[in-house]
């Protein structure tokens, strides 16, 4: 089986070794700039950031579509979705790695799906994420000696702005442990071209609303490295018990 790490705003280390092997254009459009191809614990994985390389894709304008059609035409099977994201829930403090369970979709207007007017195409999405995959992540982050969230309700936002306190208060009221902005389509588009996909969250900020002290970007940032890290571990971890069952 195939592998892919799709990236988001906190920069993968390793990935800095990895080879550039473009994804080409398909009937989507341009898959996001940046894909490179190494290995991690033998395994050769296609990574991939969201955001291109360098990053300028914001959240809306990442072409789902074109980056999921690309990994599924590269033959990729499997997808780790990595994403930084900001705490609602208690458990989801700021630092926390989560394996969320489930997803809520607040975006709007972002091209969502495969299904063209020639072509009816529904799936089951009841369970989002790969329930076997969700398994052998949160059992790597064992294997490593790291702390994870296992489950979550991730809540999907349009961006690029970030959230009011107000919509935070909604999420948490509907039952989000997480807020990001980059979840939906793409695990929707996953299931729909039939990948096993799971995300990694981590947790960079508390949400709106739900900090005492002022928004740092710097603090942000310095916590997406450190996690960033922690990750690497976790993957590393992962794809050596792949032929563990």
């Amino acid at each position: 089986m195939s592998w892919a790490v799709v990236g988001g705003s906190g920069a993968l280390p390793l990935a800095a070794d990895f080879a550039p092997a473009a994804l080409p254009p398909n009937r989507f459009g341009e898959p996001a700039a940046g894909a490179c191809r190494g290995r991690i614990a033998g395994r050769e994985v296609i990574y991939l950031p969201r955001h291109g390389r360098p990053q300028h894709l914001a959240p809306h304008l990442v072409n789902y579509r074109a980056n999921v059609e690309g990994l599924r035409a590269a033959g990729v099977r499997g997808v780790v979705a990595l994403n930084t994201v900001g705490g609602i829930g208690p458990a989801t403090v700021t630092g926390a790695i989560v394996v969320p369970d489930q997803v809520i979709d607040y975006t709007w207007g972002r091209q969502h799906t495969f299904a063209e007017p020639d072509r009816l195409l529904h799936v089951d999405f009841a369970e989002p994420f790969d329930a076997d995959l969700r398994r052998r992540l949160v059992d790597a982050a064992g294997r490593a000696g790291l702390a994870v969230v296992d489950g979550g309700v991730y809540g999907a936002t349009q961006g690029p702005r970030f959230e009011t306190a107000a919509e935070i208060e909604r999420m948490a009221r509907d039952g989000c442990d997480l807020v990001g902005m980059t979840g939906m389509p793409e695990a929707a588009l996953a299931r729909e071209a039939g990948l096993d996909y799971a995300m990694v969250s981590l947790v960079v900020n508390p949400a709106a609303g739900r900090a005492d002290n002022p928004f740092d970007i710097a603090a942000i940032e310095a916590t997406a490295a450190d996690g960033m890290i922690r990750i690497e571990r976790l993957l590393r971890a992962f794809f050596e018990g792949l032929d563990g069952g």
